[in-house]
């Protein structure tokens, strides 16, 4: 991991360093895979896939976690997802169906993945952990993309993460990554709810206002929302000196404008470096919508 963390005081100098990333977590909601049936989206699929290709040929390691099995699987059935077991078997019809397509788009790169399925005991049991933890680092060894799901399949109350938002947030702070970057369908966090509020602003960082943006969050969370999870995966690993980013995953390039340092979303600082800069609105709002899972 970098060690310029500690010089890091400003949303500029956070987002030059989350540039710098040579490892990164990338989380995908269902909404920025899927269409409005709840079919996968090839072509939303493959420009995320073109942005991971991108951030590979700079050099950068990439973990992907990535919602849309039970959306594709219900693209796929006529049978809607009313029931946990419904929910369940639904994920398993689409994340074959996922994992296929995220296959054949990598190989325009002749880039391999590999499918992780996991559960909260994995997370929270050490020797599991360890073992998770040294399969990734051997796929990222090999060039290979990790494409990570909760096993919704096998998942049951007490075992399940909760949702992609706190798994993304897990593995990055255990996968040892620079940069957490979580893709949605609005552009970042607002002041308010931007589909209610037209005067809402988009915030440009998250830094000392953060109890202010979460109680905007909470307030807003009817209408708006999983960015509320976003909000706290996104804070969790800032706690842990990364920085986070939550923004649109069909805003252009977006993944290579990261990369470029380009005020791309809402950027989390990292804690231990936050500056009284970090409540800086500074964007305007360019879009609504409820973000996805």
């Amino acid at each position: 991991m970098s060690d310029a963390v500690d010089l890091v005081g400003s949303p500029g100098e956070a987002r030059r360093l989350a540039a710098d990333a040579d490892r990164v977590v990338v989380k995908a909601g269902t909404n920025s895979l899927t269409d409005d049936a709840s079919n996968l989206d090839d072509a939303k699929l493959d420009a995320l896939v073109d942005g991971i290709a991108d951030l590979h040929e700079r050099g950068t390691e990439v973990l992907l976690v990535s919602s849309g099995a039970v959306g594709a699987g219900t693209g796929l059935m006529d049978h809607p997802d009313e029931t946990v077991e419904a929910s369940q078997a639904l994920s398993t019809v689409g994340q074959s169906r996922l994992m296929h397509r995220y296959t054949e788009s990598f190989a325009r790169y002749e880039t391999t993945v590999a499918q992780l399925l996991l559960t909260q005991h994995d997370l929270e049991d050490a020797e599991r952990y360890t073992n998770l933890q040294n399969t990734v680092e051997t796929l990222l060894e090999w060039g290979v993309v990790p494409i990570v799901n909760e096993n919704d399949a096998v998942a049951t109350t007490e075992i399940r993460i909760g949702d992609n938002d706190m798994l993304s947030a897990s593995l990055a702070i255990g996968a040892d990554v620079d940069l957490l970057v979580t893709l949605t369908d609005v552009d970042g966090v607002y002041t308010g709810n931007p589909k209610r509020d037209p005067d809402a602003d988009l915030l440009a960082a998250v830094g000392r206002n953060y109890d202010e943006v979460q109680r905007i969050v909470e307030e807003s969370a009817d209408g708006f929302g999983g960015i509320r999870t976003k909000v706290e995966g996104a804070r969790s690993v800032s706690e842990h000196g990364v920085p986070a980013i939550i923004a649109k995953s069909t805003e252009p390039d977006v993944l290579g404008r990261i990369a470029d340092a380009e005020a791309v979303g809402t950027i989390f600082l990292p804690v231990d470096v936050e500056s009284d800069h970090a409540g800086g609105g500074g964007e305007s709002a360019r879009a609504g919508g409820d973000p996805d899972e």
